[in-house]
Order: structure tokens, then C-alpha cells, then sequence
């Protein structure tokens, strides 16, 4: 380990139910590195990451397509789906004719939704609605909008109520749309990171990866938690859980590479990104646990 770092490794954590299936039983009390961990909204983790106050996080997709020479990617580390993903959604109270000409209140939490947001409504909805960001509550939002869509918790929460409103699930309307995967968070560490402290960063994720193993072993450990903090129903969250993919393989790549291409056509993006760069540094330890893990 490096002795000259003037502070520990900073790992960014999300603060939403869908990155739990990694983050719940990872323990940075049990690394030997010194660390310390940030949790915060996907869109102060880009902020951060980007700015080098915290070393590796989970973040928005978009914020790795905007700066790829920044970052590299930690493999096998996602949060993606393939068709509905319950917790990215958009909440319609005027015809959809209506909304995709008219006025869109789009949470402030996270860049890769609103852009698939502007995806879906421009590239395959052929619409050019307004939009208007702002704090994610529903009822505030729909005062002066067609639709308003929310992600993560705040939207979970909100599907429960009877708003009177149409819900559009915007990862079954891109499945509908592409037919392919799409990932919505990556693990990514800065580059600068990753060659001043190579052994440091191969711990982390060698503890990411030890936790998301230990929850598919355990899933009902964060259907639990999630009871206690949110409500709901069990079946609602084994539901959502097993929706939710914490892999990143080569389709869900393939399906991130795709929104990287149409976000570069809408202008949402200065640069194409063709390619994705992994962390590729020494080989975390092997933690077992339980059974065997089968390679998929």
C-alpha cells in the first residue's frame, strides 16, 4: 500500500434499494486499505468522482459515457435489467400525444434515466418535449407538468399510491423499443486511483464482489431490509430484486453501448463511445462462501 496517500481510498455508495444486492453485506471495516465511504444520490457521486473527491463509486451510466478517459470500469459490477426495472418510471397524467409534445418534470437524482427519458420520447416516441428538473416529489412536480418521472426509491414509493396517473416503465419501454439490456449504474474507479494504489482497489473489489455473492446466497436478507425501511409487500421486493442484475456481461455491455450511441445521435453526449474500459489491474482474493460459485 502506498504510505505516501495524504487520505484514505473514498468509495462512493448510492443510496438506493437497487445497489443493496451488492453493498448490504460489503464490509470496508474488514479491509485491510484504509477507506472511507460516501453515500449520496447518483448525481453528487458523478460530481464527486469526477472531481476526484472519492476514488471509485457506483454511478450513473451517463456519467462514465461523458468522461471515459477519466475512469475505468470495475468488471462484473452493474445495475442493470432486461425489460421492466419497477423503479425507473414515469408518471403520466395527460394523453401520451400530449406528453411527448408537452412539459416533462424530470427528477434532479440521476443523468442516465433523464437521458433515456429523452431517448425513448425523441428517438422513438418522435417527440420534443420540455423539460424541467427539479426535487423528486410527485405531487409538486405534476402542478405544472404533463408527466414527471422519478427513479429509485422515490419512484418504488409512488407506484404504491394511487395517483391517478399512467405509469410508463422506462426499462420495458427501452426493451420494447431495442430488445436489448440496459444498465443503469457502474462500478468505476478513477484512473489516477488505479495505478497509485493497484493492491488497494483489487481489495475493494474483491469485497464488492464478495458482497454481491453473499446476497445471491441470501436474497431474503435485503427483502427484509427493505420491508423495515420501505414498506411494501415481500413479494413486491423478491419480485424487484430478481428483476435487477448486478452483472455486466457482454449484453448487458452491448445494450449500454447502444444507448451511448443514440444518446451521441441526440446531441446528449460531445463524444462517441464505442468501447467500455476496464479496471484490469492484480486479481482480487477469492472469498468463498456458501457453495461453490458457478462461473456464468
Amino acid at each position: 500500500m502506498n504510505s505516501g496517500r495524504r487520505r484514505p481510498i473514498r468509495i462512493g455508495r448510492i443510496d438506493y434499494a437497487n445497489v443493496w444486492p451488492v453493498f448490504h453485506r460489503f464490509d470496508p471495516g474488514s479491509l485491510r486499505c484504509e477507506t472511507e465511504v460516501v453515500s449520496a444520490m447518483p448525481a453528487v457521486l458523478n460530481r464527486m468522482l469526477r472531481e476526484g473527491e472519492i476514488d471509485v463509486a457506483a454511478i450513473s451510466s451517463f456519467a462514465y459515457g461523458a468522461s471515459p478517459e477519466s475512469y475505468l470500469l470495475l468488471p462484473d459490477l452493474s445495475v442493470s435489467a432486461r425489460g421492466r426495472v419497477r423503479s425507473i418510471l414515469l408518471f403520466v397524467k395527460s394523453p401520451l400525444e400530449q406528453v411527448v409534445h408537452g412539459r416533462i418534470a424530470v427528477t434532479n437524482t440521476s443523468a442516465t434515466s433523464v437521458h433515456l427519458l429523452r431517448i425513448l420520447m425523441e428517438k422513438f416516441y418522435g417527440g420534443r418535449p420540455e423539460y424541467e428538473a427539479t426535487e423528486p416529489s410527485l405531487e409538486r412536480m405534476l402542478a405544472n407538468a404533463d408527466a414527471a418521472l422519478l427513479i429509485g426509491d422515490h419512484a418504488i414509493q409512488a407506484s404504491w399510491r394511487d395517483t391517478g396517473c399512467r405509469v410508463l416503465d422506462l426499462g420495458e419501454a427501452w426493451e420494447l423499443w431495442t430488445g436489448r439490456w440496459m444498465t443503469f449504474a457502474v462500478w468505476a474507479v478513477r484512473r489516477e486511483a488505479a495505478e497509485r494504489d493497484p493492491e488497494a482497489i483489487a481489495e475493494i473489489y474483491g469485497a464488492l464482489l464478495a458482497g454481491k455473492r453473499r446476497s445471491q446466497a441470501d436474497p431474503e436478507a435485503i427483502v427484509s431490509k427493505a420491508l423495515r425501511q420501505f414498506g411494501g409487500t415481500p413479494d413486491f421486493w423478491r419480485d424487484y430484486f430478481r428483476g435487477l442484475c448486478h452483472d455486466f456481461g457482454p449484453a448487458q455491455q452491448e445494450g449500454l453501448l447502444l444507448y451511448y450511441r443514440y444518446a451521441y445521435e441526440l446531441g446528449l453526449m460531445k463524444q462517441r463511445v464505442t468501447a467500455l474500459s476496464e479496471w484490469t489491474g492484480p486479481a482480487p482474493h477469492a472469498e468463498p462462501i456458501g457453495k461453490p460459485q458457478v462461473k456464468r
